[in-house]
């Protein structure tokens, strides 16, 4: 069983439109709603699998009650914390050529006594657990150091950690060891303040946010590929994707393919790109079932050329 803490989640509506016009009426081509937030999004990828998973985080008005109800209807179990303001609702809008504009509105703003009850929650339920995905931004009134927290507390009860967040609060948590840290391309370089410019440059970042305190890097490079970086060394991973069709989600895949793979080592640096590169292939924030994997496409090798160029340098 695999938990998951989304501290700022939401409800995310995506419309797919022909082209983006400033100032027109514009007619959506199709649109849906999904539940949001990165940790959502880790839990909706194992329960399509057909892993167990269970759900904490914070839910406000109708928007929160919504978000569980929609959680329930796809078969994962919802470990809910009140919260006196309502739950964000984001939007998404994607054009044909998979160019995306995401509006995310800023969320709740939680209190000290809902910011330990959250904590709390997780440490109520966590027995059991492989792992505990921590995903995603915290929502106001919870500090940079929350999240290191919490790291320590599981740590503690013995539990494994998986951290995808950025900025102060990926800092404030790495001086508490956690098991996995998965940054994107721009989180890494902002990570080590500096930019990324080839792979080489992208393993470099990586090892140095081991030489801090992470134990594992899972990277995402996007169209460029995957990355993981462990005590044994670094791997390079990657799919071809025919169609990108919407990228929201595709980064919470993959640490949901990893992290059901074991968490460890090439075979689940394989999970994570063949579930990247389903998801990407879908619309909205959908997630990749079994049969949208293609596992037999991923490339993996530990002789990563270092040399070459991302195809979307980050200054």
């Amino acid at each position: 069983m695999i938990l998951t803490v989304t501290p700022n989640p939401s409800l995310d509506r995506t419309y797919e439109i022909p082209a983006l016009d400033r100032g027109a009426v514009l007619r959506a081509t199709a649109d849906r709603i999904d539940p949001g937030g990165k940790g959502v999004n880790v839990s909706r990828a194992l329960a399509a699998a057909g892993h167990r998973t269970l759900a904490v985080l914070p839910l406000g008005g109708p928007a929160g009650a919504a978000l569980a109800g929609l959680l329930g209807a796809e078969g994962i179990e919802v470990a809910g914390v009140p919260v006196a303001e309502q739950t964000r609702s984001n939007i998404s809008v994607a054009e044909p050529d998979g160019t995306l504009t995401k509006i995310n509105a800023p969320g709740p703003e939680l209190t000290g006594e809902e910011a330990e009850a959250l904590l709390r929650k997780v440490g109520e339920r966590w027995a059991g657990a492989d792992w505990i995905a921590c995903c995603g931004s915290l929502p106001r009134g919870l500090t940079p150091e929350w999240y290191a927290e919490l790291v320590a507390r599981a740590h503690r009860a013995g539990a494994r950690i998986a951290l995808d967040t950025s900025g102060p609060s990926l800092t404030a948590a790495l001086a508490e060891r956690p098991d996995v840290v998965k940054p994107n391309a721009e989180e890494l370089a902002q990570a080590v303040g500096r930019p990324l410019a080839t792979l080489g440059d992208a393993v470099k970042a990586a090892e140095e946010l081991r030489s801090c305190g992470a134990r594992t890097v899972l990277a995402s490079l996007g169209a460029d590929g995957q990355l993981l970086v462990d005590e044994t060394g670094s791997y390079f991973g990657s799919a071809p994707v025919a169609v990108v069709r919407s990228n929201v989600g595709a980064g919470d895949a993959s640490l949901a393919g990893f992290l059901a793979a074991g968490g460890t080592g090439v075979a689940a640096l394989a999970a994570a790109v063949a579930h990247g590169a389903a998801a990407v292939q879908l619309p909205g924030s959908a997630m990749p079932t079994p049969a949208d994997l293609d596992p037999a496409a991923v490339r993996t090798t530990d002789q990563v050329p270092c040399d070459r160029e991302l195809s979307e340098p980050v200054p």
